[in-house]
């Protein structure tokens, strides 16, 4: 009877763990405008919330240790295998990928999607492959078309030994992008995928993996008595099931349906000065958050009114508020400081001195997961001496010519080519054959087709348009 006790005692303390920690990895996600209404709902819906005095360079101010502070660890891992299954909120190593303009306001499910493809190192034949199934991903982020058609119709466009194994392959990797449970077929496959992320000691994950893969219908239709037989489950632990698998997201690709934003709040900042090149969290971003002293000093009489309790309560919510944010910024300033050493050159010489750089580059340098860095930098903004930037901005794909010559950037090859355009003679417009030949002397060596898919891509006209417009 005590050990029963027990074990219910230990899983319901980790159940209420489950959201809080949630929270952290959610915030990572949201933009600066997002997290500021998150932050006002929660100092309405808190009494122990409040604003320090206006905005400062640290967007918290914790309280002192106390012996009621409990459960909340010194750091939170919100970088984990399971940190990619909860539902969001808000370049090839060698050849040429496929390119694209960036949206500094945001960017629709698709985008986010051709992002993170051609941030991976997926080879030519795979990445054709890819790019079928992300053209064939509705908003709900589900792969609207059966496999064998998109397989018959990559057939027709020349990949004609294509298998479904292979296929199957692609899916499968396409099927790690965020937000967990993308390209999935059906609504027990795309709760599947974000149960399979879960650590393998997350409390009743093995049955909550079973009802989904037996049961979905069962569950739709609340026959709980047969839930409760075929799952061998008390009242209280079938609930606490039921509850796991309704935390999932049945449409992870919603919240990519509209992008909007207006109005960008730098998140960080870089300068420079005598001492080089700095990265520091921008001081006016996020309000200045403490727990209110007042109502902070009435918990300490710890008797077991239902007055403390309240207050306990949320003392214990402000407190995970504020160690999520602390962590957000933690983490967004080492993503931002290992971005921007990378790509000095761009800070001191223009897009024509930009590097190519992958998610896996700046995951390895961090020790953090590429999903991580993927969420760490969508709607993230920077503010430098050159301009307000995406952080996004400064990934770009690797390109490499026929021969054995330096790697460079799709966005330093598009500032060649734009620079050459700009300073061609107007009668005698540079075909693409040129530019590859002045890009070539400059140590770039591109195909022509790359030079015009850049061009194009930049809405530049061809050679012969430009001549009849001037």
């Amino acid at each position: 009877m005590a050990m029963k006790a027990s074990l219910q005692l230990r899983v319901g303390t980790q159940l209420t763990m489950t959201p809080q920690l949630q929270q952290a990895i959610a915030l990572l996600q949201l933009s600066t405008l997002d997290l500021r209404q998150e932050i006002q709902q929660a100092m309405e819906n808190n009494p122990l919330l409040e604003l320090d005095d206006g905005f400062g360079e640290q967007a918290t101010q914790e309280p002192a240790e106390d012996d009621w502070a409990n459960e909340i660890p010194e750091q939170l891992v919100t970088d984990s295998d399971w940190s990619d299954t909860y539902q969001d909120l808000g370049a090839p190593a060698g050849g040429e990928g496929p390119d694209f303009e960036r949206q500094a306001q945001g960017q629709s499910l698709q985008s986010h999607l051709a992002w993170q493809l051609a941030m991976s190192d997926l080879d030519p034949r795979a990445r054709q492959i890819a790019e079928s199934l992300i053209d064939a991903v509705d908003d709900a982020g589900y792969l609207a078309a059966p496999l064998d058609e998109i397989r018959d119709g990559l057939k027709q466009q020349g990949l004609a030994d294509l298998r479904s194994p292979e296929m199957e392959r692609v899916l499968l990797r396409l099927q790690q992008f965020e937000p967990t449970g993308i390209f999935a077929r059906d609504l027990r496959e795309c709760l599947q995928l974000q149960l399979a992320a879960f650590p393998d000691d997350t409390p009743l994950l093995p049955q909550a993996r079973r009802l989904v893969r037996q049961f979905l219908e069962a569950l739709a239709s609340g026959d709980r008595r047969l839930l409760k037989r075929r799952l061998g489950l008390d009242d209280a632990t079938l609930d606490a099931t039921i509850s796991l698998v309704r935390g999932l997201d049945p449409r992870p690709g919603s919240a990519f349906a509209s992008v909007t934003d207006d109005y960008v709040i730098p998140d960080l900042v870089a300068f420079h000065d005598r001492g080089g090149w700095h990265v520091e969290l921008n001081p006016e971003a996020l309000p200045r958050l403490r727990i209110q002293p007042d109502y902070a000093a009435l918990v300490r009489r710890a008797d077991r009114s239902d007055d403390n309790q309240f207050l306990k309560e949320h003392l214990q919510e402000a407190r995970w508020l504020m160690k999520s944010l602390s962590s957000r910024n933690d983490t967004l300033l080492r993503v931002g400081r290992e971005i921007l050493a990378r790509q000095l050159d761009f800070l001191e010489r223009g897009e024509e001195a930009m590097k190519p750089l992958i998610l896996a580059d700046i995951a390895q340098a961090v020790e953090m997961h590429e999903s991580t860095i993927s969420r760490v930098t969508t709607q993230k903004f920077i503010h430098t001496p050159r301009g307000v930037f995406e952080l996004k901005y400064f990934f770009s794909s690797q390109v490499r010519g026929e021969g054995d010559g330096d790697a460079h950037s799709s966005t330093a090859i598009r500032a060649h080519i734009r620079k050459l355009i700009q300073a061609e003679p107007p009668r005698k417009p540079l075909s693409d054959s040129k530019l590859v030949s002045l890009l070539d002397e400059a140590g770039i060596k591109v195909a022509r087709r790359t030079v015009a898919k850049y061009r194009e891509a930049m809405g530049i006209p061809s050679s012969s348009e430009r001549k009849r417009l001037g």
